[in-house]
């Protein structure tokens, strides 16, 4: 592939835009040699203002989304893409979020352009954790981790029960719960369905990985070790 064709590719802008980069040298080898738009390089060696490329797949970033962003391009609002540098916008394959956070939920979202990875994360079967802090707008009454952890709970217009969910009682409007479903809306509707509120919730793990310090707005690219933590039970 034309190394034109892959930097345009990989998101850092137009055909018109990246030989634009050429004519000003921006783009160069790892030894600070100019490169040229037909130029037969190591994608390793290429480097963009200094800084090297974006591999060319299945990479993974780690952002600590906060609350008022939505994870949709659509959206007339904000975006979690308005976050990112706008190249992950314009990829192709474009990098997309695994799984959602509503727009009022805070905390560890990973995005990915690898197909296969994002189904591996968010198939049922996988039975990935994931953990949330919840903030109430009542006090607990006392039997929710029995509850939660029964297996029995139904939510609204369900078919079929919650699989069990550990619950830490943090105070007495605060818990943290650790689930290895994804349904729609559930830490919300499971209070809801004990009479009770979220009023702040918020993702701090999923799988072995957590944001590890990364403050809210933030990202991060995720190397194979935080993968393989990502898969550790």
């Amino acid at each position: 592939m034309k190394l034109l064709k892959l930097i345009a590719n990989l998101g850092y802008g137009s055909r018109k835009e990246v030989t634009a980069m050429f004519r000003e040298g921006r783009v160069t080898d790892a030894g600070g040699d100019v490169l040229y738009a037909d130029d037969a390089v190591v994608h390793a060696d290429v480097r963009i203002d200094g800084e090297p490329l974006d591999p060319a797949q299945s990479i993974v970033l780690m952002l600590h989304k906060p609350v008022g962003y939505t994870c949709s391009m659509r959206d007339p609002g904000r975006v979690v893409y308005d976050l990112l540098p706008p190249r992950f916008r314009l990829r192709n394959p474009i990098v997309s979020p695994v799984g959602r956070l509503d727009r009022d939920t805070s905390g560890l979202l990973l995005l990915t352009d690898d197909g296969a990875l994002l189904h591996r994360i968010v198939s049922p079967k996988s039975g990935m954790l994931k953990v949330y802090d919840v903030t109430l707008a009542g006090d607990l009454r006392g039997d929710e981790s029995s509850l939660f952890a029964s297996g029995t709970l139904m939510l609204e217009a369900e078919k079929m029960p919650l699989a069990p969910v550990a619950m830490e009682v943090l105070g007495p409007r605060a818990a943290r719960l650790a689930l290895t479903e994804g349904r729609y809306h559930q830490v919300r509707r499971m209070f809801a369905a004990v009479g009770n509120r979220v009023e702040a919730l918020h993702r701090s793990r999923i799988g072995g990985l957590a944001l590890d310090g990364l403050a809210s707005g933030e990202w991060r690219a995720l190397t194979a070790d935080d993968i393989a933590r990502l898969f550790d039970r």
